[in-house]
């Protein structure tokens, strides 16, 4: 399977675009992002639980990040409410569940081999810290030799000039509506921009965004 596969090429889905599929586990839907494999894949999610629904015990072959949308995900070692973000590196085990339902954003099989740490972060207790532009703050998440995670969060009216993506940048809206000059972006909308790609980014009304960086292909002739 190969959903959204071409690196080279920008991508932007929107929630109304959102077409939901099930997946092997009772109450486990999935919206697919982008995808290269079949059931165990290189693979950029968005997975709705249904109340008391799980998945089996399983090992992340590549590694699993995760941040959570709604609801409150759950495994054997800790509940994490929305707004956590988790990373389970390479190697790593666990039996996924909810009580209530939740839905995560969800990134399988992009880990590098030298990115061991395992931890979770409660997004809406830790610090912002000032970003370069006047009125964008940044929450960093992790750090690898792949790529730089982070939260950014727009004040209303901040704008961010012009500038270009070095090995890519992949955005989810949290909340509020992001624009650049190629369109906007409500919560719930997820962008993927190839390497060195360009743009500028904006709020009007403010937004929260997650962000990675420097992960993807570089593009070649």
């Amino acid at each position: 399977m190969r959903i959204n596969a071409d690196f080279s090429k920008r991508v932007v889905i929107r929630p109304d675009d959102y077409e939901w599929v099930k997946s092997p586990a009772a109450g486990v839907e999935r919206m697919m992002l982008d995808r290269i494999g079949e059931e165990v894949a290189r693979a950029t999610t968005i997975v709705r639980f249904a109340p008391e629904s799980y998945f089996d015990a399983h090992t992340h072959g590549g590694g699993e990040e995760f941040f959570v949308l709604e609801g409150v995900f759950s495994d054997e070692t800790e509940d994490y409410p929305a707004g956590t973000y988790v990373r389970n590196p390479i190697g790593t085990s666990h039996t996924p569940h909810t009580k209530e339902g939740c839905t995560i954003l969800v990134k399988l099989h992009q880990f590098d081999p030298s990115d061991r740490v395992q931890f979770h972060t409660d997004t809406t207790e830790a610090p912002f810290k000032p970003g370069h532009t006047e009125g964008v703050s940044v929450l960093p998440l992790h750090s690898a030799v792949n790529e730089e995670v982070r939260l950014v969060r727009f004040a209303p009216g901040a704008r961010v000039r012009l500038h270009s993506h070095k090995g890519g940048e992949e955005i989810f809206v949290l909340d509020g509506t992001l624009e650049d000059e190629h369109g906007t972006y409500p919560a719930g909308t997820w962008l993927r921009s190839p390497d060195m790609s360009e743009h500028a980014p904006f709020s009007d009304g403010g937004c929260l965004i997650y962000m990675k960086t420097g992960h993807l292909p570089k593009v070649t002739a």
